[in-house]
């Protein structure tokens, strides 16, 4: 499947990048820069200084606010940010806090569009669908006219692939592959474990939803940016210097690990684009989902608790995941590694002046004293193994032959192995679990594991409202159920497929949900302006 999704995501990646950096731009000068001047009323409304108890809604601003912040500070803040760096460099943070900055104008006028077009649903016998539901496919078919509605269909579709995968299988992805890496158990009971937690807490609806997410967000959160916050403290020499990088890398890439090369900045762009949109998910139009069940009837309310998203999530977690990876410096480095051949985290590639090219398996690499032969070499996160070995210490190089059909090596002497040993560098979480380590032993990995666990858990079980939402668009009532059910298997095929596969799929459903989403913020963008206009004034 790699081939075809990186085609197609390759095609679609430029449009995402216009669409979305366009839209933030437009809508921040249309509406007044409303992120800089409106941010204190933000934080206002979420400590409950406008609440209305009696209005009309499912839950509070600040169950709404961390229901939302649950699903966007997630496996993005820890694994997104180390994929970034690894494919990107340290300039694709810069563009990770654009698309933030940005993003916050646009969270605000989706929310408030969301409030404004919401419907009321009729509950089942227990009430776990919640009594309101809001979101772009309103948005798009009410504000627009019913000649969209067949966007707002694609939309919601696309919605509920995105919290599939996005949402949830990547999610169970990230959680597994770590606790394979830390523990050695084994993806599938990782899975089976997650996916039955995930299943009680969404069987209960939205408003079991925001009880759980109110106290796992904050404390999630918390715990997250304290252990960070000691790394940098050890670490304070180089904050300066790993600030310094992002700033000169984002505009002239020259150390890249997998992805970038002297002069390669589109690939630095997208890759903080592509990251920071998943961390945040502005534009995406998943939280107006969630921020739609808020209590409240003044639609403006709910878009400025929507704007502090982007800042929380990007410009103050996702930061401190990225400043942690530099200053510890272990983005550049290899560690000792099994090399398991049939494990996911294994391809296959071609160096060129810039970049490893993942291409397809030859039928055999040949290997003289662990150094690979010929061009394509075996890699581990898309960067070749210098030196192969056959015992864990690494004493014994290895001389033979893979044959990547079978997912086996085979020595001189005619032995068949299934892994290998050697020096590579790492990806995704356990590169930034290895980053904490580095700074604070086992208490690190202590920190980066837990919070692997509450975020991945905890976004899964906000997506799973956002789908839900999607699924009683498209098919009423009588879908909530089987979306439920199909919803938590999904969380365990999530845990067992490959990380680049499942990252590619989340990658798919993102731009195909937020091209339409954000056209139709450009063209709602002036009922927006006037609901701010009209509110401000009143305040």
């Amino acid at each position: 499947m790699e081939p075809l999704l990186d085609q197609i995501n390759g095609w679609l990646e430029n449009i995402l990048m216009i669409t979305l950096l366009g839209t933030g731009l437009w809508l921040t000068f249309r509406l007044g820069f409303v992120q800089f001047r409106r941010f204190k009323h933000g934080i206002d409304v979420v400590r409950g200084k406008y609440d209305d108890p009696n209005a009309e809604g499912d839950v509070t601003h600040f169950q709404a606010l961390t229901t939302a912040l649950s699903a966007t500070v997630g496996i993005g803040n820890i694994a997104g940010v180390a994929i970034a760096i690894h494919w990107g460099g340290p300039g694709a943070i810069f563009w990770m806090w654009v698309t933030a900055i940005l993003g916050m104008a646009t969270k605000f006028t989706e929310v408030t569009l969301a409030q404004h077009y919401r419907v009321g649903t009729p509950a089942n016998k227990n009430n776990t669908s919640g009594t309101v539901s809001g979101g772009p496919m309103y948005y798009i078919e009410l504000g627009l006219g019913k000649r969209w509605k067949p966007v707002a269909m694609f939309f919601a579709g696309a919605l509920i692939v995105m919290a599939m995968i996005s949402g949830n299988a990547i999610q169970a992805n990230t959680l597994a592959d770590l606790v394979q890496t830390v523990f050695g158990v084994p993806t599938w009971m990782t899975g089976c474990l997650t996916a039955a937690i995930v299943g009680l807490v969404i069987i209960g609806g939205i408003s079991r939803i925001g009880k759980v997410t109110s106290i796992l967000a904050p404390s999630m959160a918390g715990l997250y940016v304290f252990g960070g916050l000691l790394v940098l403290i050890f670490n304070y020499s180089l904050i300066i210097p790993s600030l310094s990088m992002i700033l000169t890398e984002a505009f002239n890439p020259t150390a890249g690990v997998a992805g970038t090369g002297v002069g390669v900045f589109m690939q630095t762009l997208l890759w903080g684009v592509r990251r920071g949109l998943f961390s945040n998910e502005a534009g995406q139009g998943s939280a107006p989902i969630a921020h739609s069940a808020a209590k409240t009837d003044q639609p403006v309310s709910e878009g400025v608790v929507a704007l502090l998203e982007p800042f929380i999530d990007t410009l103050v977690i996702c930061t401190i995941t990225a400043m942690v990876i530099l200053t510890t410096g272990v983005w550049q480095e290899r560690t000792p590694t099994t090399i398991v051949l049939n494990a996911g985290d294994l391809n296959y590639v071609e160096a060129s002046a810039t970049a490893y090219n993942p291409v397809t398996a030859p039928a055999t690499i040949e290997i003289r004293d662990g150094m690979q032969q010929g061009s394509i070499h075996l890699s581990w996160h898309e960067v070749a193994v210098q030196k192969l070995y056959i015992d864990e210490k690494q004493n014994d190089l290895f001389t033979g032959k893979i044959i990547p059909a079978q997912q086996i090596a085979i020595t001189e002497d005619g032995q068949q192995l299934s892994q290998l040993y050697g020096q590579a560098v790492e990806n995704s979480a356990p590169l930034t679990m290895w980053a904490y380590q580095d700074a604070l032993g086992q208490f690190g990995v202590f920190i980066v594991l837990l919070c692997v666990i509450l975020f991945a858990i905890s976004t899964a079980i906000s997506w799973s409202y956002y789908g839900d939402r999607c699924a009683i668009y498209l098919f009423g009532q009588k879908a909530i159920l089987p979306y439920r059910l199909v919803y938590v298997l999904m969380h365990f095929v999530g845990a067992i497929l490959s990380l680049n596969v499942v990252w590619d799929l989340g990658d798919l459903a993102m731009s195909l949900g937020t091209i339409p989403n954000v056209i139709a913020l450009v063209l709602l963008s002036g009922v927006a302006r006037k609901l701010a206009k009209d509110y401000f004034k009143r305040i």
